[in-house]
């Protein structure tokens, strides 16, 4: 089976519906309507580094918003099972379901492999990193799939695709300097047009 079409800078984002934690359906559009919207999907609520990963967009929410930045998590649960796992690990943080994973096929999130699941080797360094931190390998809860990778994706509020980020293997996410920094170094809601960078005002 040929692997999904992964989205490239400035494509048109997919505008897909997505449900809020009291089930209440969403468009992604709403979400990057007001600033940028940094969106980023989780795989199964069992995944350590997922865990990891919604962590440090927790404790660098603040910078994330400084930059310019909306949040938004999309998980694989329905929205009751979503709204106990944001709770626990992303209390700060709006997350949303998509039980049925149409946005994750939209944005060309695929099933990953073996190698970029299980046996890879800084997968298992990144688990024994998040073990330490208290987060332990837990199997997928029913309905979720556990070879489904994830992604982050920035989104302008003219909904193109201003960075996104296609993991190699599930510990993979990227880290948060790079979701501060903007195109290089051009803040994130400055229009793509023209030179970029910090010295081209």
């Amino acid at each position: 089976m040929s692997k999904r079409k992964h989205l490239n800078f400035y494509h048109q984002a997919p505008d897909m519906t997505v449900f809020k934690i009291n089930g209440e359906p969403v468009l992604l559009s709403q979400l990057w309507a007001e600033k940028p919207l940094l969106l980023a999907f989780t795989r199964h609520f069992g995944c350590t580094q997922c865990k990891e990963m919604l962590e440090e967009l927790s404790q660098g929410r603040h910078r994330i918003e400084n930059a310019g930045l909306n949040i938004a998590i999309i998980t694989q649960g329905t929205p009751e099972s979503t709204a106990i796992f944001s709770k626990e690990y992303a209390p700060d943080l709006q997350s949303f379901a998509d039980p049925e994973r149409n946005s994750y096929a939209a944005y060309g999130l695929e099933r990953g492999n073996l190698f970029q699941t299980f046996l890879n080797p800084k997968v298992w360094s990144a688990v024994s990193k998040s073990s330490k931190k208290g987060y332990a390998v837990e199997p997928p809860p029913p309905g979720q799939d556990s070879m489904q990778m994830s992604g982050t994706f920035i989104i302008s509020q003219d909904g193109k695709i201003i960075l996104p980020y296609y993991y190699d293997h599930i510990a993979d996410h990227p880290p948060l300097d790079l979701l501060l920094s903007g195109v290089l170094s051009t803040p994130w809601g400055k229009p793509f047009e023209g030179p970029l960078g910090t010295n081209t005002d």
